[in-house]
Order: structure tokens, then C-alpha cells, then sequence
């Protein structure tokens, strides 16, 4: 069952900059981890595998649902002592949702966590959506495949951080179709337990489209990736079980994320 938890964190000191990359977010998910269960932390660390999380960079609370589309992916300034944040979790697999349970249930709003050198207290974590939270959900992968619709040709994505994709020794930071739709296949059906099979990706087709590139200079080296929405149509003749699990596909967007470095901040995409 994949989860998409959204932490709302206030921090105790500033955030400065240089710690609010990839690099950071991902070590305090680790040391959330090591919390409850310092042996998986440890794997999950060392391991080069397709790791079953995403994390979102830090975020600045905001009132208004237009924030949720592009997120903020670098701070020029440091975030003052606090400033409500939220930083979004996805979880891929049941088994690190269960690990991190005992944490969840017994959160001390008060215990200090660390990012860089500052002091974080978790206020609260958020499981289901939300009206100016788009972000936070939790399906089984069963429910995610019952409920897709058969008949809806239209998909709509927001990719609200960068997106680059690995082909051979090199980069690709368009959103083609087979790149985006065969991300979303492999990482289905290596944690589902549900394979899906036979998508007729050719009959895809990009419709519309409002993307840019970004560069985000502060993940070690220089990351460019590929922002903003995209519209892809199912077209032509095309069974109404293959447009059954396109839309799955699309769904499950929300926590598999798509392309590289989704557990450093990059490749958020969701569904509108």
C-alpha cells in the first residue's frame, strides 16, 4: 500500500541554504528511520537498488492551492526560526510504513530532529488530502487498480519538481511518453506485487504542454531537470482494460514519482 505523508514541521533555529538539498532531506529521513529501526536505515543507506521512498525538498507553508503546483527547490535565504514548513514522504512499500508506525504513534512534538544545523519539531503528520494540501494521500495498490477509470483518455500531470530521466550514460529531461509511462510501469510492478503488462504506450500522445527547464545548483553537482504540465490523450482504438491501467499508471504518479534522485527532492509529479 503506497502512502503519501506530509510532515508539517516548525524549525527551532534558521534552515540555512547549503542545508536544505538532497543530500540533507535524505539523511533526515535516515535518521527518522534509525529512530525506530537503525538496522534498516543502515541498508537503506548503503543500497544502490530502486529504493521504496521519495521525499519532497522542504517547503514553506502557504494558504493558497496555487503553491502545490511548482514547488520551491532551492532557497536563496535561510528559513527563519519558526516558519511552519511541510516536507512530503512517499512510501512504496507496506514494509517501511509499518516500520515507521511506532513513530508516527508516538510523536513528540517537542523531540528536536536535525536538518543541517538546525532543530526541526514535527507538529503533525497528514495521510489524506487535504484543500490547500494536494500532496498527502494512502491506496492500496487493489484500490488504485479497481478504481481507475476504463473510458478517461485525458491526463493531465503537473511535474512540480525537476525531472530528468536516465537513458544510456546520459540525461534526458523531456517528458516523453515512453519515458514517463515505463518509469511509472517499473516501479508498479516491482512493488504492487500486482504486474501490469501490455500498455500500448504508441497509442499515447503528448496534447498539450506548459514545461521549462531548471537547474538546481545545490544537489552536489548541477541537476537540470524538467518543470510545469503536461497533457497526454489516449487516441486511436485502444481496449478499455489497457485505458484501465494508463490510468492507474497516471494515479500512482502521485507517490512513485518519475525518472532520477526522487529520494533527494526531484521527479514530484502528481495527477490533476
Amino acid at each position: 500500500m503506497p502512502h503519501s505523508l506530509v510532515l508539517n514541521l516548525i524549525p527551532q533555529s534558521p534552515i540555512y541554504p547549503e542545508f536544505l538539498t538532497g543530500r540533507h532531506y535524505h539523511a533526515l529521513f535516515l535518521t527518522l528511520i534509525s529512530s525506530v529501526d537503525s538496522t534498516l536505515a543502515d541498508y537503506l543507506h548503503t543500497s544502490n537498488a530502486d529504493k521504496a521512498f521519495t521525499l519532497s525538498p522542504l517547503q514553506i507553508q502557504r494558504q493558497h492551492k496555487q503553491h502545490h503546483h511548482i514547488l520551491e527547490i532551492s532557497h536563496q535565504k535561510p528559513i527563519p526560526a519558526g516558519t511552519p514548513c511541510w516536507w512530503r514522504i512517499s512510501l512504496l512499500h507496506d514494509t517501511l510504513f509499518s516500520k515507521l508506525t511506532p513513530l508516527w504513534l508516538n510523536l513528540n512534538p517537542n523531540h528536536p530532529w536535525h536538518l543541517g544545523s538546525a532543530n526541526l519539531h514535527i507538529t503533525s503528520i497528514q495521510g489524506t488530502p487535504q484543500l490547500i494540501q494536494p500532496w498527502a494521500n494512502a491506496c492500496s495498490y487493489t484500490q488504485l487498480y479497481d478504481q481507475a477509470s476504463d473510458s478517461d483518455r485525458t491526463l493531465n500531470f503537473t511535474i512540480a519538481t525537476p525531472v530528468s530521466f536516465r537513458q544510456g550514460g546520459y540525461d534526458n529531461v523531456l517528458p516523453v511518453k515512453e519515458s514517463v509511462f515505463n518509469s511509472l510501469l517499473s516501479r508498479w510492478n516491482k512493488y504492487s506485487g500486482r504486474e501490469i503488462s501490455g500498455i500500448p504506450i504508441e497509442s499515447i500522445y503528448a496534447s498539450a504542454f506548459d514545461i521549462k527547464t531548471e537547474a538546481v545548483s545545490n544537489y552536489e553537482s548541477k541537476f537540470i531537470g524538467c518543470v510545469g504540465n503536461i497533457n497526454y490523450r489516449i487516441l486511436g482504438d485502444v481496449e478499455t482494460l489497457a485505458i484501465k491501467k494508463i490510468n492507474t499508471l497516471a494515479n500512482f504518479a502521485l507517490y512513485a514519482g518519475l525518472g532520477r534522485k526522487t529520494t533527494m527532492g526531484m521527479g514530484m509529479v502528481r495527477r490533476l
